[in-house]
């Protein structure tokens, strides 16, 4: 019933966001998700990565006959639009990709004709698993065009002048990265751009017993993210902010405050809201790319070696992408780190049973959270005036929930009990 539940839901919102998107005169998700059926797919990576999660609940000899099907129907794809010289834009879209989307809706198909009873739902969650990853891009693309439509005043003002108590580290950050040249570019933007895939790894380790368990973790990575995906936004709308690059820099125009990013820090003055155009998106306030690499970060704690040197590059590129190109200021990373480790705390539990230690700490994070954006907004000249005392708060408070963090959730780790120890036996006389 709670899949059931969370089905209904889901599909509700997804149709609301298509009727939104309409009211703008652009295609909404379902019907961007449904044209990647023949047309050249956004995201090849991230489908592929989606039918790698729904291939979990498989047998090995079902997976290696799902990839099979997938590369030959890309295979196919490619071949037709090489005839018909149908050339993908770059940019625009994959060669590769329909082939995963179409065995994804193939394995739905056979569990609901083929299949019954427990197996039958287990399929079925796996593939809604893989199809709320996918379709978690497409309702993001859309919402970031309705922050962009209904909130035509910004205030980047505000949180840059707050920025000041951090040392304006985008612009440090944005300086470093010209100097890096066009190698330490491409590698920062790969990792920046393909932040799903890194999702899908280390969610797939996760998953790795589902197949011979027959039944998911009550908790795991891909649900972090799509509740990170589903408020995000709402903050975007209650609290718009563009980036420096866009507000204080060349992307941004004649709407741009002046051009000054990434070499000269904006002055401290009295801050208000600007008007901007009706395009770029206002994604800034909580960083969410920082919230789903810190995600990324904890769920690869537990793992390898490995997956956890890729967890800790992949959040520090992260932190250095969202900064050096200009996309976020440090006021939103420190946002965005709060975000995470306050759904996280929440969502840890809700799966094993709410407890005054977990209520505690999600009304915490969600407490630092709040204080962090009223902050920005009504007392940003104070902490740029003060940045020895302002600068020093924000980071103990971002401190402060990762240490309230670690310690609730190891006392949630199970305890390794003694081993008993034999009793000594009589000695026979």
């Amino acid at each position: 019933m709670l899949w059931t539940a969370a089905g209904v839901v889901a599909l509700g919102f997804l149709i609301a966001l298509e009727i939104a998107a309409r009211g703008y005169g652009v295609p909404g998700p379902i019907t961007n998700q449904a044209k990647e059926l023949i047309f050249a797919p956004k995201s090849g990576p991230l489908l592929y990565g989606s039918m790698a999660l729904v291939m979990v609940v498989l047998t090995w000899r079902q997976r290696f006959i799902a990839i099979g099907a997938a590369i030959g129907i890309d295979v196919v794809f490619v071949l037709v639009r090489w005839v018909l010289d149908v050339k993908v834009a770059s940019g625009h879209g994959h060669p590769f990709g329909n082939g995963a989307l179409w065995v994804i809706l193939a394995i739905a198909v056979i569990a609901v004709t083929r299949r019954t009873g427990r197996e039958r739902v287990l399929l079925l969650k796996a593939v809604g698993l893989g199809l709320l990853l996918v379709a978690g891009r497409k309702t993001g693309d859309i919402w970031l065009l309705i922050t962009s439509k209904t909130r035509p005043t910004v205030l980047d003002q505000y949180v840059a002048t707050a920025d000041h108590a951090l040392g304006d580290p985008s612009w440090l950050a944005g300086r470093i990265v010209e100097a890096t040249g066009p190698i330490g570019e491409h590698v920062l933007d790969y990792v920046y751009i393909q932040l799903a895939v890194a999702a899908v790894i280390v969610t797939l380790y996760q998953l790795r017993n589902v197949a011979a368990e027959r039944r998911f973790p009550a908790h795991h990575l891909v649900r972090t993210f799509l509740v990170i995906g589903l408020l995000g936004p709402g903050i975007y709308m209650i609290f718009p902010v563009v980036g420096p690059i866009f507000a204080y820099g060349a992307d941004g125009g004649h709407w741009a405050v002046a051009n000054l990013w990434p070499d000269t820090p904006p002055p401290i003055s009295t801050p208000h809201p600007m008007p901007f155009d009706e395009i770029t998106p206002r994604n800034c306030m909580p960083s969410l790319h920082t919230a789903w690499a810190t995600a990324i970060f904890i769920h690869s704690r537990k793992g390898p070696r490995l997956l956890r040197f890729g967890g800790a590059f992949w959040l520090i590129a992260t932190l250095g992408a969202t900064l050096g190109f200009g996309y976020h200021y440090g006021t939103d990373l420190v946002a965005g780190v709060v975000f995470t480790l306050t759904i996280e705390a929440a969502l840890r539990s809700q799966a094993r049973g709410w407890d005054r230690a977990g209520i505690q700490l999600a009304a915490y994070g969600a407490t630092v959270f709040t204080a962090l954006l009223v902050a920005y907004r009504y007392v940003p000249m104070e902490m740029a005036k003060h940045p020895w005392v302002f600068g020093p708060l924000l980071i103990l408070a971002m401190i402060s929930v990762i240490y309230g963090y670690v310690r609730t959730t190891k006392q949630w780790e199970p305890k390794s009990a003694p081993a008993l120890q034999p009793e000594p036996q009589p000695e026979l006389v």
